[in-house]
């Protein structure tokens, strides 16, 4: 059986198209098609207030191409949702009711909760009998659970990511509410290790070449940053090889982490390839279920 996940975040929209598999009882969710397109509809929202009809454009057609691709494998059914940029742009009701009229697709605007939740689903299998603070930074907001005895005993959004970072939006306390959020249930719960989710976190895994499974330490994540906060947007295109939306995003993201790193007082950190896709997918196969 085939399933789709398509997450439309503030920065991209990514596709995902899992066969699902049973073996010894597991269910094993084998990817055969996965596309990223940088939408980038934060930079509209989270500056203007809304999606630019160019980009509306694009974002019809995209979910066109997408609906197309999803016939061709068979795809029994698919979810979409859209998280921190959909829920702020005011024009988005009328992006999905074009949606739904045209290709006839409907789009899940989520809260963080329900995004968090959704994330839950995948990240507690990796879990084991240490306590956890879950740290997943997106574009526009920043979701942070915590787990105890591999169950999430506390979990809280808010609307800080990576492009309201660099876009340097002046919001002092949401900041200040993040700090005494992580510092207060991170010593109540007695975290000692981080999950890290999230496109950045996981290009900046792989720049430490470690392999999967194996921690990434606070002060390797530190020095990669700075090596990043130095080199021009050319070399980081050129040398590194980083997609242009990745390039001009992954520092802001990276400060997230770390931030939230330390006031968790937390010095590593696992960083599992996984995120809203995947929990999207785990949903629909539990209706089939």
């Amino acid at each position: 059986m085939k399933l789709a996940a398509i997450d439309i975040g503030s920065n991209a929209v990514r596709c995902q198209i899992s066969n699902v598999l049973v073996y010894n009882e597991t269910n094993i969710f084998k990817r055969v098609e996965y596309i990223r397109y940088p939408m980038k509809f934060g930079d509209d929202v989270f500056t203007r207030g809304f999606i630019s009809d160019e980009k509306k454009e694009k974002f019809i057609k995209f979910l066109h191409a997408l609906k197309l691709l999803m016939e061709l494998h068979e795809v029994k059914d698919y979810m979409i949702c859209a998280t921190s940029a959909m829920r702020q742009a005011t024009n988005a009701p009328d992006i999905i009711r074009e949606v739904c009229e045209k290709l006839q697709m409907k789009i899940n605007v989520i809260d963080g909760e329900t995004e968090a939740d959704l994330i839950n689903k995948v990240i507690y299998n990796l879990l084991d009998d240490k306590n956890y603070l879950h740290i997943d930074v997106g574009g526009g907001s920043t979701e942070f659970n915590v787990y105890v005895n591999h169950q999430k005993v506390a979990s809280r959004s808010f609307e800080m990511g990576s492009i309201r970072y660099q876009q340097n939006v002046d919001d002092n306390q949401m900041w200040a509410d993040m700090k005494a959020w992580v510092k207060e249930n991170a010593r109540k719960n007695h975290v000692t290790r981080a999950i890290g989710t999230g496109g950045n976190i996981g290009k900046i895994y792989e720049m430490a070449g470690k392999m999967a499974g194996k921690p990434i330490f606070r002060k390797q994540i530190e020095e990669i940053v700075e090596q990043l906060e130095v080199m021009s947007m050319e070399d980081k295109l050129s040398v590194l090889l980083l997609n242009p939306d990745r390039a001009d995003v992954i520092v802001p993201a990276s400060r997230i982490y770390l931030s939230a790193m330390k006031w968790a007082k937390i010095e590593s950190m696992l960083v599992p390839t996984v995120g809203l896709k995947d929990g999207i997918l785990h949903a629909l196969y539990e209706k089939y279920k």
